[in-house]
């Protein structure tokens, strides 16, 4: 039996979105986040050494890392999938199998940073400090903000606009690896990226997406994908 190992509003949520599409069996595990830090909680650790997630386990394997899941997953059991799902992992060679390497890279590799920096430089200046520092450390985060993290996601953003104007998923016409990868990315660069008037594919990608009953029920047991920012 799988075991999931899922920390709340986290980027696990897309291997359960992957399981439900599999239709595989599998044992849900929440932890929850530490309500001050935000950060995974120790008992991870006896999981896996990093103390992330997500993880799963399986038999006698512990594996971490999404992108190495997805691929475990899909490689171990994507036989077993539905002919809609018979292209997560596209043939070698073909130009599919250049994109859905590509983005499953792309997503933990070059997006996620600076959606993470987005969200410790929003985080700081909300920390506990003198009174005398805030303004400082509220006009720096502001400015790195505005002058490096926010041009870089509207970069992304267009990026990803211009390959699903003609795409259906990331790798072409069919559901890959690369979607479940890159999911969690999409939801939170659209939450995080402004006004998203300007990428109409991108957001007809994530109703896509939203709109399938296996995601659906991965929401359903796992929760929300994020949390929305504070006003």
């Amino acid at each position: 039996m799988i075991t999931v190992h899922h920390l709340e509003t986290s980027r696990s949520q897309r291997i359960l979105w992957l399981l439900e599409e599999l239709g595989l069996p599998y044992e849900l595990k929440v932890y929850a986040r530490d309500p001050v830090t935000r950060l995974a909680p120790p008992t991870l650790k006896k999981i896996h050494p990093l103390g992330k997630s997500p993880v799963i386990t399986d038999g006698e394997w512990v594996v971490a890392e999404s992108g190495a899941i997805i691929e475990y997953l899909v490689e171990t059991y994507g036989a077993v999938s539905t002919p809609e799902l018979q292209h997560l992992n596209p043939e070698r060679g073909s130009p599919a199998h250049f994109q859905n390497r590509f983005w499953m890279h792309y997503a933990e590799g070059s997006l996620m940073n600076w959606l993470v920096m987005k969200l410790v430089f929003g985080a700081i200046p909300t920390r506990p400090m003198p009174f005398f520092v805030r303004p400082i450390a509220r006009a720096i985060c502001n400015s790195v903000q505005t002058q490096l993290i926010d041009p870089n996601l509207a970069t992304a953003l267009a990026f990803m606009e211009a390959h699903l104007s003609h795409n259906t998923w990331f790798t072409g016409e069919h559901l890959a690896m690369a979607d479940f990868q890159m999911s969690f990315a999409v939801e939170a660069a659209l939450l995080r990226g402004g006004d998203v008037s300007a990428y109409p594919h991108v957001v007809a990608y994530k109703e896509r997406i939203n709109a399938r009953p296996a995601y659906q029920r991965a929401i359903a047991q796992g929760g929300p994908v994020l949390m929305k920012p504070a006003a």
